[in-house]
């Protein structure tokens, strides 16, 4: 497993060497995410509630879900139950709090400021300004691991086709905690593209029951993937089927 572990980082390394001919990325340390600049921009967003959003500043996006490895190297452990996939698989089994700590670390290491994603900056880097049903294609086969090819299990991150910004696995593989208390409706979300807070509507509770997920997993049908759905769960929760990606400023 040892030997299958480091075939599979070369060839992720492969994939996001080809990748970054298309896209700028950038590198904090050996362990660290590759990131990928998103640009400055707007858009409008999917849901219940659509409004434009603008991006008045370009951000980084890593361009693959946090992998076991890169886990690894942070935490010292391996929380995942799919540990037989490989070090360049997703880390899943995580809470959101345990991102926050394992984000913490990584910001201490790197004297970088990354955090989770917030929810417009992920569909942001999703779709883009496109309109289209996936993150990347109208085709979810072609960018996501999901319920009709997964076998019932993760797969190695950018083993399947990258949107246009060179972002992999937006869909499936695993579901995406992001920054964000989780709302119901849409309706009074920043337009800005920063995270939405209870401690933004002072009618609300100021703790944060749940947080957003976004993009599907492994055990998601195709209709569950597209970009407008949602789902959120408790921030102490742990689940198979769910992991994170991370974010930074310039």
């Amino acid at each position: 497993m040892k030997t299958l572990s480091i075939l599979l980082g070369g060839f992720l390394l492969l994939i996001l060497s080809t990748v970054s001919n298309a896209a700028q990325m950038t590198k904090d340390c050996p362990n660290c995410p590759d990131m990928v600049q998103i640009p400055a921009g707007s858009y409008q967003t999917r849901g219940d509630a659509p409004h434009r959003v603008t991006f008045a500043q370009p951000f980084l996006m890593s361009a693959t879900l946090i992998t076991q490895g890169q886990w690894r190297a942070v935490m010292g452990n391996n929380p995942s139950s799919f540990k037989s996939c490989g070090d360049a698989c997703p880390v899943e089994n995580v809470s959101w709090e345990e991102a926050q700590v394992f984000i913490l670390r990584l910001n201490a290491k790197t004297g970088k400021h990354y955090s989770l994603p917030s929810e417009t900056q992920w569909e942001y880097a999703c779709v883009g300004r496109s309109n289209i049903n996936y993150c990347g294609s109208n085709n979810v086969s072609s960018i996501a691991w999901y319920k009709e090819n997964s076998d019932n299990s993760t797969h190695p991150v950018a083993t399947k086709r990258p949107n246009d910004w060179g972002l992999f696995d937006m869909n499936g593989n695993v579901w995406e905690w992001l920054e964000d208390c989780y709302h119901e409706s849409l309706k009074g979300a920043p337009s800005n593209g920063s995270a939405w807070e209870d401690a933004m509507v002072p009618e609300q509770s100021k703790t944060c029951s749940s947080r957003v997920l976004r993009g599907g997993a492994w055990n998601n049908s195709a209709d569950e993937l597209e970009v407008s759905k949602r789902s959120a769960d408790d921030p102490h929760a742990h689940s198979n089927s769910v992991g994170f990606r991370v974010v930074r400023v310039n």
